[in-house]
């Protein structure tokens, strides 16, 4: 169990190198790319240590399982386009089936192993950009690795929001409920009203990535084929959405985000959240700095 003091220093953003994995739903939209793009290009900071393919079921999905295994095609086809090398991990075939059971997988297995090298005073960032049902069933399958890592989930909407029905959250509600109890130390990255700011669209895009190298023009084409193929001849903007939780990692100077600690509130079926009493402290964002971030981005996808 985790003191106060050890709670309050792993909830703040880190300072120097730290050591990242990155659970994802890679194939479910076009913002993965960016960000696991940028944690790799980002090795002063951030060693990606791991890539964890995540479950997702949508219409670019005929289930979970095949969310998962399209995920981790577009992890591998990412790395290789970057001329990368990262140990992936095939995530969880299904969601949770209840807040006891895990589903276990290669990535849940390699989280709890490699978790227990870590420590209070070291952790491991777990940066979890989709349903979070690998990292759920890693906290049930050893619930002591949740002392030794940091949580960092985009899930879920504003606390303001008329409700919580938020596309990484609602897919595993289980999974969800399951992180929120487990005292490990949170990040919450809210969509709708604080990270629905990080829109961009084809002319900035254009502008500050296309040409520049092989990755920014499959970044932007990638973006741009999504986003024409629903809104062709009409003006249009795409979120960025994952990029907010690599962002959070450096943001030591607070120059990217601003947020607070509150206690842990807790998802629920109603798609809503709720507030008991007596949960450990968690941090909130409740705001992004849009220009800064993009700045940051383009400049080092572009190198």
């Amino acid at each position: 169990m985790l003191t106060n003091e050890q709670r309050l220093a792993m909830l703040e953003a880190p300072k120097g190198p730290i050591d990242v994995v990155i659970d994802t739903d890679a194939y479910n939209e076009i913002d993965d790319q960016f960000a696991i793009s940028y944690a790799l290009r980002r090795t002063d900071r951030l060693h990606v240590q791991a890539l964890y393919a995540a479950p997702f079921l949508n219409q670019r999905s005929v289930s979970p399982e095949d969310g998962m295994i399209r995920s981790e095609a577009e992890i591998l086809k990412l790395l290789d386009l970057m001329g990368e090398t990262r140990p992936v991990f095939s995530g969880s075939r299904t969601y949770l089936p209840d807040e006891d059971t895990p589903v276990t997988s290669p990535a849940a297995e390699d989280l709890c192993r490699r978790a227990m090298a870590y420590s209070p005073e070291k952790p491991l960032f777990v940066v979890c950009l989709g349903a979070i049902t690998n990292v759920a069933s890693a906290l049930l399958m050893q619930p002591e690795i949740a002392d030794r890592i940091v949580i960092v989930w985009l899930g879920g909407h504003a606390l303001e929001w008329e409700d919580n029905y938020e596309f990484n959250l609602r897919q595993d509600i289980a999974a969800a409920r399951v992180v929120y109890a487990s005292s490990a130390p949170l990040v919450m990255l809210p969509a709708q009203q604080v990270v629905s700011a990080l829109a961009t669209t084809a002319p900035e895009l254009n502008h500050w990535l296309r040409g520049r190298n092989a990755l920014c023009d499959y970044l932007v084409q990638n973006t741009v084929n999504e986003a024409e193929s629903y809104a062709a001849g009409r003006a249009w903007s795409r979120v960025i959405w994952d990029i907010s939780a690599l962002f959070w990692l450096l943001n030591d100077d607070r120059r990217f985000m601003r947020s607070r600690l509150m206690p842990t509130p807790m998802p629920g079926y109603d798609h809503r959240w709720h507030f008991p009493e007596g949960t450990p402290l968690c941090r909130y964002v409740y705001y992004v700095c849009r220009d800064s971030i993009f700045t940051d981005l383009f400049a080092t996808l572009a190198k």
